[in-house]
């Protein structure tokens, strides 16, 4: 006999062990054990959560010569036709094919006839949600009032689309997700069952994968298994043929989108695709990751609700308490809005990059949380700049250590300096300069002060101009660029001459990391503000 997969191989065939539905199984066997049975009904729910299987159970069940307790025996020769197929009484059609007004109709004409063996004829209609409005129209008589001998069951998994005419004629079942722990229950016993040697965390991935459907769980099972058959299927091998990421690659990942390394999540990505990843299932994952984080922070949660070991647990709580809550919220969003534009686009890269690379430039985004998210890193800058430490320079003033120099020759060395470099005029223009320097930044608008910061007041010996030199790229951005500007330029100007009362011009330069110890240049910062220069 050929392979069978394993959701075929495993399809219940008692009530009992259909899981992670027991309100509606509690419900349909009540129903039968008293004799309550209806003539329509409409089974509703994602993909795998056990609709068909339930509807061919409940089939079993009505034409069952020997019911126990409600579920079908299964050993009766009813149940064994339902059960190969071969049974007259169960009629399966899929509406996807069969959606037009003559399907319709043939089923009106079929259902005139009385079962030959059994109690009921049931109709399991299958994606009825593609029918036609034709199609529906016509089976709205036969819907309300059937025979008593026939049972509609109707099965979707998108109930909106169905007219309400049909809704109001049917008993309708909600078929629920089924969760991680049922469906990681249910692998690991039937595992046990074929002998097949697998690590529960590699379950618990399966059964996550599955997103709430016990059918793709074990097809997802079932391909794991191939790929390595007859070896243990560990949570590693999982990951390789399910194309996902460890949760560490995430951490990283998160880490250099912090410190906004545009780079290094590139290089994220570029190895996500060529390991052969799948780019939706990526940003998937990593969306999930965000969300434990964010319930993470939201207050106390439990390891299952987070789906996550416990030896990831300790990190995560450590790397939430970094992360504020709207910047999570604002990464969720971009990759939710990334997550729609992927699948079905044939740029997925691009687009992946794209929307990656705007995480660690929140500028791009003209939005209130892009804006929180710009705030946060001049906020971190600031303190950054704060904290770092300023290094002074000690130089030799003369051959003696400076460390035995007093502090007033000092001051007269100083001034001397200043009396052979420049006559007396400039001499104290440069001390109301200096003195001044604090009052005149403080004037300035809040990015020249930025800039000023970086830089050196400083005079040249040969003409006594004022130049304000400025490092290579003071945090990435060129202030002599800056400030060469006319107008930020003229300001700084004015404001230096309104001081000394006379027209002023400064010279902006890039500073070399020996320029202003040579003897060219002498630095304001040098003057002591308490000299006082007498007229000869």
């Amino acid at each position: 006999m050929s392979y069978m997969a394993l959701y075929r191989k495993f399809r219940p065939d008692q009530f009992e062990d259909v899981k992670g539905q027991e309100h509606i199984v509690t419900t349909l066997k009540n129903q039968l054990i008293a004799d309550r049975i209806g003539h329509a009904y409409l089974f509703c729910g994602t993909r795998g959560t056990g609709k068909t299987t339930v509807a061919k159970l409940f089939a079993k069940a009505v034409n069952c010569e020997h019911p126990v307790d409600g579920s079908p025996c299964g050993m009766c020769k009813s149940c064994q036709a339902i059960a190969e197929g071969s049974s007259m009484n169960v009629i399966e059609i899929d509406a996807a094919s069969n959606n037009g007004v003559d399907n319709i109709r043939d089923i009106k004409e079929q259902v005139r006839y009385s079962p030959t063996e059994g109690k009921y004829k049931v109709y399991i209609i299958d994606e009825v949600h593609m029918l036609s409005i034709g199609a529906f129209n016509a089976l709205l008589k036969t819907l309300e009032e059937p025979p008593s001998y026939v049972i509609f069951i109707l099965a979707t998994t998108e109930a909106h689309k169905i007219p309400i005419t049909i809704l109001s004629r049917c008993q309708r079942y909600d078929f629920r997700r089924i969760s991680i722990d049922t469906i990681s229950a249910r692998l690991m016993d039937l595992m046990e069952k074929e002998q097949v040697k697998v690590e529960e965390k590699a379950i618990r991935y399966i059964a996550k994968a599955a997103d709430g459907s016990m059918r793709d769980a074990l097809s997802l099972l079932d391909q794991c298994i191939a790929f390595y058959l007859g070896q243990e299927l560990t949570y590693d091998k999982v990951l390789d043929v399910l194309g996902a990421v460890d949760i560490e690659i995430y951490q990283r990942l998160l880490q250099c989108i912090l410190a906004q390394d545009a780079a290094g999540v590139m290089n994220f990505i570029e190895e996500i695709i060529w390991q052969g990843k799948d780019l939706a299932q990526f940003v998937t994952d990593f969306m999930w990751y965000l969300r434990n984080l964010l319930l993470m922070k939201s207050g106390e949660v439990k390891e299952d609700t987070l789906d996550i070991s416990s030896d990831h647990l300790l990190f995560m709580k450590q790397e939430a308490d970094q992360v504020d809550d709207q910047l999570l919220m604002r990464y969720i969003r971009v990759l939710s809005e990334l997550l729609n534009q992927i699948r079905y686009s044939t740029s997925k890269r691009v687009l992946t990059e794209v929307a990656f690379i705007k995480l660690c430039r929140p500028q791009m985004e003209q939005n209130y949380d892009s804006i929180l998210d710009r705030i946060r890193q001049m906020e971190k800058k600031i303190q950054e700049l704060e904290e770092r430490p300023v290094a002074v320079v000690e130089k030799e003033v003369s051959k003696a250590p400076v460390i035995e120099l007093e502090e007033e020759m000092i001051q007269v060395d100083v001034a001397k300096e200043l009396d052979k470099r420049f006559s007396l005029a400039t001499v104290k223009e440069l001390q109301q300069i200096a003195a001044g320097w604090d009052k005149i930044k403080r004037k300035l608008p809040p990015r020249m002060k930025y800039l000023v910061n970086f830089a050196k007041m400083v005079v040249k010996e040969e003409t006594g101009q004022l130049c304000l030199l400025f490092p290579n790229n003071p945090d990435g951005e060129d202030g002599k660029a800056t400030f060469q500007r006319a107008e930020r330029l003229q300001q700084l100007e004015e404001e230096i001459s309104n001081l000394v009362h006379r027209e002023v011009k400064i010279d902006c330069q890039l500073m070399a990391k020996t320029q202003v110890e040579n003897r060219d240049y002498f630095d304001l910062s040098k003057i002591n503000m308490s000299i006082e220069f007498q007229d000869d």
